[in-house]
């Protein structure tokens, strides 16, 4: 900030500078005076606006004729509020708009900002020194510019790269060539690995040279030169440089005199003047940045002295960003060593799920055809002796028989619930879909179990409210039926002699709704979330009535899933209960396209791989399909996803495009050039995609995209169209 008392010519000299300042300045600039418009706080201004330099002149007029207050500043958040002032007042001005978009929130540039300090401070010089003070004013400023652009240099470069070798040599040389020194080294320290640190009174650093810049070829290399009397080794020579110490040495001879070792390395070297400067790196003595004048003594400037301890403060942050970056990578690599280690982990398991799914599968098969071929004949002689027996029986043997035939008959239902369950939960059951009357499948199922319903003095009804037109549906006939007799047997079950149970079948629009209602014992409201669960009854006295293994409400409700229905009951206890399923129409003559799929042993839906690196996308990606029954797996390394997208061979895959570490192109292409993957459905997912680029996706092998936000049913109807669609 400048802020003094022009007279009306310097100021209008400072203005010309800015503007000549603008016209130097890369495009776009935006150059805003008084004469363009009027400011409502001062009388005269100049505001320059760009990317790398802008700087706001204002000045108001005192009491003093043709002098003014005048104030300069570089401040962006200053400049801003002076932009917005002149915005209120001139709302309509494009050029006051064009200057606040292009102000840069950042500083300005420095060398930029030392160019324009180095001319104003000529041109103040100029009418305020005399002319004899000119020369060795501009001659400080030079030096000063010229240190700090250096030091901008410095620090740029230690902002911008983590590659610390280049870093200490671009100090060490730029530092040499500022200092006008013969030599400027750096000598880094190491701890002895054979020494204690515990020891003070032993602890000896140890270390070499690592880095030198030389004025000339006539200078004799020092590096990698690690000598101990290089420095001076005492205990309390270490604990001032840990503090910051400088050592200056103007002549060695007078300094060193009384340290012959030290002296006489220094001689060899030729060294007659030296200047040393600690680096510190949190708060522990890193290494030493070493200036040697090797032709004659010298006299180190307090700026000299300054400029060397401001690169050792600046190459200190770059050292402890490079370790800072070395433990990061350190991390990383074990971090993905662990990720392998888990991958392979989850692999073997996957393998040995599906090892036991097949041994599962194989001993349903063999129970299947060991256990039903026996029952077939326990039930069907048993059932003949029933009807056409040998000779006369009494009726003790009858009962017996009897008893034989119902037990077989409940076991094997017992058998075939327990096989469709699993063959439901493998993805190995498909719907047979048809088209048939909605009406004959109820009065079937009513049939079937009218005996049962007798034997148990229950009273069976029904109430069939369809019309003919719209008496044809289309689903799977035989599971609809068995999830009927399922509802219907079971209600027989739990309602007591006297009772009834009633089915109602009704249809809305494109969905078929079926209600048992039965005057039975009920459910508690607290044990209703237990209905819909395998080998589960309600309670321990419920099992010691009822027969049964909890199987038939559990397959119900798998079989209603796969018509992607819905099943749901209504009791209270002692009063009965009402079950209600609504089943959607299937679609004709193809069965639904995602139980095509379901051949894999995981949920009916089917496996999809999302590979996202953003958190917040893909928990709503993984929440909204595994909602829809599908199994998700979600993967952030692009590099490794394609390698896992060959062994699980999923559905589809979802994949970002815009992922840290590969382009989402790349693995597209992957994809589809392997024969183990290029028919898997493919769907690109980015923030943004212009037309050209949609057309780019396809033509790589995407199936579809979708952009960011997610919308949850338009993710669910991209997958399902994708999935649906013939293979290309």
């Amino acid at each position: 900030m400048f802020d003094q008392a022009l007279p009306g010519a310097e100021l209008e000299r400072l203005s010309t500078l800015l503007v000549s300042m603008a016209a130097s300045l890369k495009k776009p600039v935006t150059t805003l005076t008084e004469q363009q418009l009027t400011a409502p706080t001062v009388d005269r201004f100049t505001v320059i606006t760009s990317a790398k330099f802008s700087a706001c002149l204002q000045a108001i007029q005192t009491d003093q004729p043709a002098v003014f207050q005048t104030r300069l500043t570089f401040a962006p958040a200053t400049i801003a509020d002076f932009l917005h002032q002149l915005q209120q007042t001139s709302p309509d001005h494009k050029q006051v708009a064009q200057a606040i978009a292009q102000l840069s929130s950042k500083p300005n540039d420095g060398g930029l900002q030392s160019q324009f300090t180095l001319e104003l401070l000529t041109l103040l010089s100029s009418q305020l020194l005399p002319a004899t003070c000119q020369p060795a004013v501009e001659a400080a400023m030079e030096q000063q510019i010229k240190q700090e652009r250096l030091l901008n240099q410095v620090t740029t470069q230690i902002r911008q790269s983590l590659d610390l070798p280049v870093i200490l040599k671009t100090a060490v040389e730029q530092g040499r060539a500022f200092l006008q020194v013969d030599r400027l080294l750096l000598f880094q320290f190491f701890q002895s690995v054979n020494q204690d640190p515990a020891a003070e009174t032993d602890w000896q650093f140890q270390g070499r040279i690592t880095y030198q810049a030389l004025a000339s070829e006539q200078i004799s290399s020092v590096l990698d030169i690690s000598d101990g009397c290089w420095f001076d080794q005492s205990q309390s020579s270490r604990e001032s440089y840990r503090q910051g110490k400088i050592v200056v040495v103007e002549n060695i001879y007078h300094h060193y005199q009384h340290s012959p070792c030290l002296l006489d390395l220094l001689s060899q070297s030729q060294v007659q003047a030296k200047l040393v400067v600690p680096i510190i790196v949190q708060d522990q003595l890193w290494g030493l940045l070493i200036a040697h004048q090797c032709d004659r003594p010298r006299q180190w400037q307090p700026h000299e002295q300054k400029f060397l301890r401001r690169i050792s403060e600046h190459l200190a942050i770059a050292i402890y960003q490079a370790q800072l970056y070395a433990q990061v990578q350190q991390q990383k690599q074990t971090l993905e060593q662990r990720v392998v280690e888990r991958t392979q982990a989850l692999q073997e398991a996957l393998r040995s799920v599906q090892s036991a799914n097949r041994v599962k599968s194989d001993f349903l098969a063999t129970m299947s055809h060991e256990l039903r071929t026996p029952l077939t004949c326990v039930i069907g002689m048993s059932a003949t002796l029933l009807r056409w027996s040998l000779g006369p029986l009494s009726d003790k043997q009858r009962s017996y028989i009897k008893t034989i035939h119902d037990s077989g008959e409940h076991l094997l239902e017992l058998i075939n619930d327990i096989l469709d369950l699993s063959q439901v939960e493998a993805g190995k059951t498909t719907l047979n879909v048809s088209e048939f009357s909605l009406a004959q499948v109820a009065r079937q199922s009513i049939r079937v179990v009218r005996d049962k319903a007798q034997q148990a003095e229950v009273e069976l009804k029904s109430q069939i409210q369809i019309p003919d037109a719209g008496d044809r549906f289309v689903a799977d006939q035989r599971r609809l039926r068995q999830i009927l007799l399922n509802l219907l047997t079971n209600a027989i079950k739990f309602t007591p002699a006297g009772g009834k149970v009633t089915l109602r079948v009704w249809r809305e629009a494109n969905t078929a709704i079926f209600q048992v209602e039965d005057t039975g014992i009920g459910i508690p409201t607290s044990q209703q979330p237990l209905l819909f669960r395998k080998f589960q009854q309600l309670d321990s006295s419920y099992k010691r009535s009822y027969e049964g293994m909890g199987l038939g409400l559990a397959l119900t409700k798998q079989l209603v899933d796969l018509h992607q229905g819905w099943i749901g009951v209504e009791s209270a206890e002692g009063k009965g209960s009402v079950f209600t399923v609504e089943l959607p129409i299937q679609s004709l003559p193809l069965a639904n396209p995602i139980l095509e799929q379901s051949q894999l042993p995981m949920a009916a839906a089917g496996r999809i791989i999302l590979i996202e690196a953003q958190e917040e996308s893909a928990n709503l990606i993984c929440d909204i399909l595994t909602a829809a029954g599908y199994q998700v797996i979600w993967m952030i390394d692009p590099a490794t996803a394609v390698q896992q997208i060959q062994l699980l061979q999923p559905l589809a895959v979802i994949s970002a495009l815009d992922l840290p570490s590969m382009d989402g192109y790349e693995i597209l292409r992957r994809l589809r050039q392997h024969p183990l993957t290029n028919e898997i459905k493919i769907i690109a997912l980015t923030s943004s995609l212009l037309p050209e680029e949609q057309q780019e996706l396809l033509a790589i092998g995407a199936n579809s995209y979708l952009t960011r936000p997610i919308d949850p049913e338009h993710l669910l109807y991209k997958v399902s169209a994708v999935l649906a669609a013939a293979p290309s």
